[in-house]
């Protein structure tokens, strides 16, 4: 379960990014989070993975308050976490296989877990055949799927998809949804920041809808725009 619990985020200048956020996300949910750029949709993510900080307010990632995490802790807390980005985010001379496992590496796992574990995951999302490819070599969509294959391999509690389909075609947008549903329905919960109406529609799980820093809406089963 995450918690906002009257969240507020000031930068500096005095702009406003956030104001009195107040939002739970159950365990296991799919959330897809909606509204125009600006609304601060991205600056709300940033909060569970602890790279911004509240000014006003705590978030609490399953009964623990992030704000009393040590910093040297981080690294370890952030293993809880998958993040999927627009931009793909990959090592351009490293392999695909050699890019998911990299992930492991940095946290000192053994050939064996490494050899083990990552095939599990492309299997998963369907890049088997493909793990002695290099990025260049891949579509726009076949990178995407490695950039999530790399965010499941700590196995997170949650999935944070920063416009995930953005750079893509619409066929490999929605490749890319129906990885996040399933893997949303191993009991991963599943937070989708999106600008793409068709996508969130199809999607057809609870819409959290913001403007200037602000939940405007919050609807179980919703539509990008009601």
């Amino acid at each position: 379960m995450i918690v906002f619990d009257k969240v507020t985020k000031v930068f500096p200048g005095d702009f406003v990014a956030l104001e009195n956020i107040n939002l739970t996300i159950d365990t296991g949910s799919f959330v897809s989070l909606v509204g125009p750029s600006g609304a601060g949709k991205s600056t709300l993510l940033k909060m569970i993975y602890a790279e911004e900080e509240p000014t006003e307010g705590e978030v609490i990632f399953f009964n623990r308050p992030i704000s009393s995490i040590k910093r040297r802790l981080l690294p370890y807390f952030r293993r809880n976490i998958g993040m999927v980005f627009q931009d793909f985010k990959l090592l351009p001379q490293k392999t695909v296989f050699e890019n998911v496992s990299y992930a492991l590496e940095v946290y000192g796992k053994s050939d064996e877990e490494i050899n083990e574990e990552v095939p599990k995951i492309l299997d998963i999302v369907g890049l088997l055949d493909k793990m002695e490819k290099y990025p260049a070599q891949l579509s726009g969509g076949e990178q995407q799927k490695t950039s999530l294959a790399r965010a499941l391999i700590h196995r997170p509690k949650v999935i944070i998809a920063d416009e995930p389909t953005g750079n893509l075609d619409p066929t490999s947008k929605w490749d890319i949804v129906q990885l996040l549903l399933k893997i949303n329905d191993f009991g991963t919960t599943v937070i989708l920041a999106s600008h793409d109406k068709n996508i969130v529609d199809k999607i057809d799980k609870r819409v959290i809808g913001m403007q200037d820093g602000k939940i405007v809406r919050d609807t179980k089963h919703g539509k990008y725009t009601e």
